[in-house]
């Protein structure tokens, strides 16, 4: 049956407005995907992990690390004392492996495609968020990965 105009319209509307809120789904998950990685790199080469550890390597203000702490705290992701050091939660240990695993493998296919790695770093800071898990299957079989 032929749609009219308007339910045309319509229907590509509804398309682009599903694409949308997944860009701000993923916008919401990659600021603590980048601070649980950020923590768990950190605690992997030194005892403890504290704000300004994390203001050091996010190159942000101390007051910009306190407020995101305060939310990771509230989702569940770690756990932090008043003026203490912060600790990744189990939650957020897993999100940890699995942002670094995502970082890896996009890292591992624009180098194999022959992007220059300083772009190729660069880059995958970019896209490692925004990248589906079908696309990522794709990527571990054209590096022979799966």
């Amino acid at each position: 049956m032929l749609q009219s105009g308007e339910d045309t319209v319509n229907t590509l509307m509804n398309r682009l407005q599903n694409q949308f809120a997944k860009t701000r789904t993923d916008h919401a998950s990659e600021t603590a995907e980048d601070y649980v990685e950020a923590i768990a790199d950190i605690l992997k080469s030194q005892d403890s992990c504290r704000v300004k550890d994390l203001a050091q390597r996010m190159g942000v203000s101390h007051v910009t690390v306190t407020r995101i702490l305060q939310r990771l705290v509230h989702e569940g992701l770690i756990t932090k004392e008043p003026y203490g050091p912060v600790s990744l939660t189990s939650v957020g240990r897993r999100m940890a492996a699995a942002s670094r695993s995502r970082h890896e493998l996009l890292l591992q296919f624009l180098l194999a495609l022959g992007v220059p790695e300083q772009d190729a770093i660069r880059d995958t800071e970019g896209m490692e968020h925004h990248v589906s898990k079908a696309t990522l299957n794709c990527m571990k079989s054209f590096l022979n990965q799966d």
